[in-house]
């Protein structure tokens, strides 16, 4: 317990005195909780008491549409501003995958004090996705979801702004489930509690009633600096309501997924064919569900024991039942997951956010495998979009692309699975066991479900134990993000220590981006290093190389090979270190023609990402992204490998804009009003933390926050061609193309490959296509006269062996060809066909033999010793083993001769081994 938690001041709230609140200390639980009511002896959460919430009145039957819309009504009444909530993948983060709480939301950009908020104070209903805890879902009754909406007021208190704190959150909270769900004031418990996350941390009170959390109050004061807690100028509130859980606690049902599917479970169960259960246990299982420690073996069975002596039904039938309804529940609840996380903008894939979703696609696949269903999970999604799409229009909006996505899932896991068993063997028998580490380890690698694993292993008297939270273990695993398609340039110690202190670096790229000369002064110099006031020399960042040029020091002119910004500061380095004094003027020119290449690559990657989501769909996103003289990379998530019609389509599709002469602008906006206006698309490239970010705007056509060089309209790219694309990794493609000027260079050097092949296959001017047909044509006729002359070959061979009547049969015979393996591919059927057979085909030239040798099964000799007989008798070297060997010899030998040497080696060899 830490010093603030045991601290009761923290906790003792004017509220509470006003309202006629007690302090109390539960008395299994030992937990402090503040209540109104005289026969609380327990905080009334679980574990410390049974869920008994369906004996509480409350106001209204609420769904989860219902909930949510209470929640905001009653918070916009008490002056919160209602904002819109955020997608599931968290854009704006570069250290996190998913939204996990509304917090989120506001870090770390609002959280640090960089950003004001959008509104202060606000009210968001969040969806949020959490998979620490995705195996509990559908075992725990509705404790634990993958994806949940968390409703919440937030005030953030500056030093100079007040806006509320402990005492009125409290009192919001109590009047919103008194007066607005009606819950018997003498019911809520607010029990107190602690929270830490991101660094941050503050006391908190968890709102309870009946046995459920209904919801979290916290209020954030400290930042935690090496063990130490240290209050900060900004105290925030941050509260987290349960919207599926208020929606559970009004409707009484025996489990949340009753309560936030409705009619949808009822559709679920008769597809998958999952049998209604016996309402007696049911209910027994929300009773005890409280109490459950879901990762704890001996509380689940004995979760099970206590619903058998409560029903007086046998514990077999109260396991399989439930079992059975978990894995509904599971399906349910990774179904809408899924449509949620792929309607953001999610692709599925082996890295990122798409790691996370393609864990939920596959646990989902696995439950069903588990239920015994030939149900597609494409059917049961699709149920998922039509019942949530008046929530999250986004659904109905992506809807062909999440079936086409989660189709294209469910071929590889199948496939996944067929393949799987033979490496699981392999593994097995290379192993002779399994591990929890080869069980992460081949499902993070080859996507092997544990309990396919576990299985193979049975068969070969292996037991594998594949724990409870296997998929949990997993998700925890790729959590944090980690920069994926960012670009980081290291910067040195030294390089540090000489921008400290400077201001920024006037960016004159910014002000005219068409500039060719300008002039500075000196800020500081070391080595090849130097910091100018002000420059038009534009550094590496936002996927731009840096511009390249000259710049003259009282007489001499020093070449600019890099540019870097550090901490906004720009530093050139030069080709040599500059004799300088501080304040000096200096006159610099960067490289135009570089430059201008450079922009109307980096200009038509925006045009290109526009129409990269219209041709194939609103989840594309940039995954990385380059641009320099020489072409643009753009790195896109993308489910499926690009075709040649979506290459043209994009190329149409960018081209019409180049002709169009669209105005491309670039303007400074506020963070939040940015965010409003475009969307999160803004962040394509990266989020800037800064309070105010550069819009660069294609009319039209494309909003993306860049700090980049373009040019004034998409006329001046002047053409646009792909000259590459690629599948790099699942779930991403990348499109390299070029611009402008570029395009000749490139048609240049395509002619220059067609003049290569017309002289190549000497076609004339216009006819090359013609005349490499008519190649290919002759190339297969005299493939097809080579097949009938080896099966000639293979014919006279296999007469000449079935001629020899000896127990032995020695075949040598010279070869007509010399593909190595078809030569292999004839001996081993010839030995096939005939065990006792010797076979030494021999390829020869003026001063050299090869002999390939095959020995039959039951020849009775080793290839090996063969080959080494040969040698010492004809000289040169080989070796062999089992029934293949060889033998090069510096010198022409009649095959005459080797068969013979063959044949006295099989007598000699024979002779030895009888002795």
């Amino acid at each position: 317990m830490t010093k603030e938690l045991a601290d009761p001041s923290e906790y003792a709230l004017d509220f509470f005195k006003e309202a006629g609140f007690k302090r109390k200390i539960g008395k299994q639980c030992k937990e402090a909780f503040w209540t109104l009511n005289d026969n609380f002896d327990e905080p009334q959460d679980a574990p410390c008491v049974e869920y008994w919430f369906d004996k509480i009145p409350s106001r209204g039957e609420l769904s989860v549409s219902e909930a949510r819309e209470s929640f905001l009504g009653f918070f916009e009444k008490h002056g919160h501003t209602r904002i819109k909530p955020r997608p599931v993948v968290a854009r704006w983060r570069e250290d996190l995958y998913l939204t996990i709480a509304s917090i989120v939301v506001f870090q770390p950009h609002v959280t640090s004090g960089l950003v004001p908020p959008p509104a202060n104070p606000l009210a968001i209903s969040q969806p949020s996705i959490r998979l620490e805890d995705i195996d509990n879902v559908g075992l725990t009754i509705g404790r634990h979801l993958t994806v949940f909406e968390m409703a919440a007021h937030h005030a953030f208190n500056y030093p100079d702004k007040y806006v509320y704190w402990k005492d009125e959150t409290v009192r919001l909270s109590f009047e919103f489930f008194t007066k607005e769900l009606g819950i018997p004031p003498e019911m809520i418990v607010f029990k107190e509690s602690w929270w830490e996350g991101g660094g941050n941390a503050g006391p908190s009170f968890e709102v309870v009633v009946g046995g459920i959390e209904l919801a979290t109050l916290v209020f954030m004061k400290y930042k935690i600096v090496d063990g130490r807690y240290e209050e900060i100028p900004l105290k925030i509130v941050d509260t987290g309501y349960g919207v599926e859980r208020l929606a559970w606690f009004t409707r009484k049902t025996p489990t949340a997924f009753h309560a936030i599917y409705g009619n949808l479970l009822d559709k679920f169960r008769s597809i998958l064919g999952v049998e209604q259960p016996d309402e007696e246990i049911l209910w027994a299982a929300f009773r005890n569900a409280g109490r459950l420690d879901p990762d704890d073996e001996k509380s689940i069975n004995d979760y099970y024991n206590r619903i058998a002596a409560s029903t007086d039904a046998p514990v077999n039938l109260v396991k399989e039942t439930l079992m059975r309804e978990t894995r509904l529940y599971s399906v349910l609840d990774h179904t809408k997951t899924i449509a949620l996380m792929l309607a953001d903008g999610i692709v599925p894939s082996n890295a990122g956010e798409g790691y996370l979703a393609r864990l939920v696609i596959r646990r989902a696949l696995r439950q069903l495998q588990l239920l015994r269903t030939e149900s597609k999970l494409t059917d049961l999604v699709d149920l998922q979009i039509g019942y949530w799409s008046k929530d999250f229009p986004q659904m109905a909006e992506s809807r062909d692309y999440i079936l086409d996505a989660v189709g294209l899932e469910e071929e590889r896991f199948k496939s996944i699975v067929e393949k799987g068993r033979s490496i699981i063997k392999r593994e097995i028998r290379r192993k002779k066991r399994i591990t929890l580490d080869d069980l992460l380890r081949l499902y993070d690698s080859r996507g092997i479900p544990p309990e396919i694993v576990a299985e193979e292993a049975r068969k070969f008297n292996i037991e594998v134990k594949v724990p409870h939270n296997f998929y949990s273990l997993v998700a925890a695993r790729h959590k944090q993000a980690e920069g994926i398609g960012k670009s980081k340039r290291g910067v040195s110690e030294d390089l540090l220590e000489l921008v400290k202190g400077l201001q920024p670096t006037e960016p004159l790229f910014h002000k005219d981006p068409y500039a060719v000369d300008f002039t500075g002064k000196v800020l500081a110099a070391r080595g090849r290093y130097l910091i100018l006031d002000r420059t038009l020399f534009y550094p590496t960042g936002g996927g731009q190389i840096h511009d390249t040029g000259v710049i003259m020091i009282g007489g001499q002119t020093y070449r600019v090979l890099d540019v870097i910004s550090v901490n906004d500061v720009i530093v050139h380095v030069l080709d040599r270190e500059a004799n300088v004094e501080y304040g000096e003027t200096v006159h610099g020119r960067i490289d135009w023609a570089r430059r201008y290449r450079i922009m109307r690559h980096h200009s038509v990657t925006h045009v290109l990402i526009g129409a990269a989501r219209r041709v194939l769909g609103r989840h594309v996103w940039q995954a990385g992204a380059e641009k320099t003289e020489e072409k643009g990379r753009l790195d896109l998530t993308h489910h499926r490998p690009l075709t040649r019609d979506d290459i043209e389509k994009l190329e149409n599709e960018v081209n019409r804009i180049i002709d169009e002469r669209r105005k491309i602008t670039a303007r400074i906006e506020p963070k939040n009003e940015a965010e409003e206006k475009y969307g999160f698309v803004i962040y394509q490239g990266g989020v800037p933390m800064k309070s105010n970010i550069r819009i660069v705007e294609v009319d039209g056509w494309d909003v993306e926050a860049c700090y980049g060089t373009h040019v004034r309209n998409t006329g001046e790219i002047g053409g646009f061609k792909i000259i590459n694309y690629s599948k790099i990794q699942d779930g991403i493609v990348r499109l390299e193309y070029v611009a402008g000027t570029r395009l000749a260079e490139e048609a240049r050097n395509l002619e220059n490959t067609i003049v290569s092949i017309r002289e190549l296959v000497n076609a004339g001017k216009g006819s090359e296509v013609a005349r490499i047909k008519s190649v290919i044509d002759e190339m297969r006729k005299e493939r097809e006269y080579l097949r009938q002359y080896r099966r000639l070959w293979e014919n006279i061979l296999e007469e000449k062996l079935a001629s020899d009547t000896s127990k032995v049969r020695v075949l040598a015979a010279d070869v007509i060809e010399d593909d190595r393996k078809a030569i292999q591919d004839v001996m081993k059927k010839l030995t096939d066909k005939y065990p006792t057979s010797i076979i030494a085909l021999v390829s020869r030239s003026t001063n050299s033999t090869r002999v390939e040798i095959a020995v039959g099964r039951d020849a009775g000799v080793d290839a090996g010793e063969i080959a080494r007989y040969i040698v010492k008798k004809l000289g040169g070297r080989g070796g062999g083993r089992g029934g293949r060997g060889s033998v090069s010899i510096d010198k022409s030998i009649d095959t005459e001769v080797i068969e013979g040497v063959i044949r006295d080696a099989v007598k000699e060899i024979k002779e030895a081994n009888r002795l």
